[in-house]
């Protein structure tokens, strides 16, 4: 298993947040977890990635038991993490950033070159300080970095947050790339339900820290009390607003 997450339990101090996580990816597939504000999909990522470890349960990357692993023994294997908050430095440029994404000990196919190819917008403001650039390409410029230590799992929490429907489909788009002609496999958090329907192979459903459901695209497709209970998704994809 490509990665495999089993009955994992967080906790922030004496706040008991995961009861028992289950998640499974294969190589090559993208799968979301989906769920409201506050239901658990962040902390999820961040057991996976060290920031938060789970206290109960563990966490298997290739094989291999990374649930006490240090952050950047977890992102040396080859998982790659994006945070909500993007993280990006401000005063950098769009360059300077996506260099110091580089790892000198995990060298791919993910150069500074082929992010510009698959970014084209961050190669018009390679120049440009991070803090001047819009949400959106903020965004862009957070996951380009990501890929830079050539992961072999990229993780996404909530990339799509508070961006314009035109911005949404453009970094919607290549995200899409990343998955089907750079073959990266992708963990996503999102609340954009069409979107994740479109990207990803399977679902995953959360709540209050427990999952709710899983199952494929067409499973989640024809299982409304799933979508109107835990996402507010009525007769179709969209969200209620």
């Amino acid at each position: 298993m490509f990665l495999k997450v089993q009955d994992i339990h967080t906790y922030y101090g004496t706040s008991h947040i995961l009861f028992g996580i289950n998640l499974e990816i294969e190589e090559g597939e993208a799968v979301a977890l989906l769920g409201r504000n506050g239901a658990g999909k962040t902390t999820t990522l961040r057991s996976i990635m060290g920031l938060t470890p789970p206290r109960q349960g563990k966490v298997f990357f290739l094989g291999k038991d990374i649930t006490a692993a240090p952050v950047h023994r977890i992102a040396q294997m080859g998982i790659g993490y994006v945070p909500e908050n993007r993280m990006i430095f401000p005063d950098l440029t769009v360059l300077e950033n996506l260099s110091l994404g580089i790892h000198p000990r995990r060298v791919g196919k993910f150069t500074v070159e082929t992010a510009f190819e698959i970014f084209p917008r961050l190669a018009h403001m390679k120049d440009r300080p991070g803090g001047l650039m819009s949400g959106g390409e903020q965004q862009m410029l957070a996951i380009a970095r990501s890929i830079m230590i050539n992961p072999k799992l990229l993780m996404l929490d909530e990339p799509l947050e508070g961006l314009s429907p035109l911005v949404v489909r453009e970094l919607g788009t290549r995200i899409k790339d990343l998955k089907e002609q750079e073959g990266l496999t992708i963990l996503l958090s999102e609340q954009n339900v069409g979107f994740a329907m479109d990207l990803c192979n399977a679902i995953y459903v959360i709540d209050k820290g427990n999952i709710k459901f899983h199952g494929s695209i067409a499973e989640f497709r024809g299982n409304e009390d799933v979508r109107e209970k835990y996402l507010s998704v009525h007769g179709g994809t969209k969200r209620k607003r």
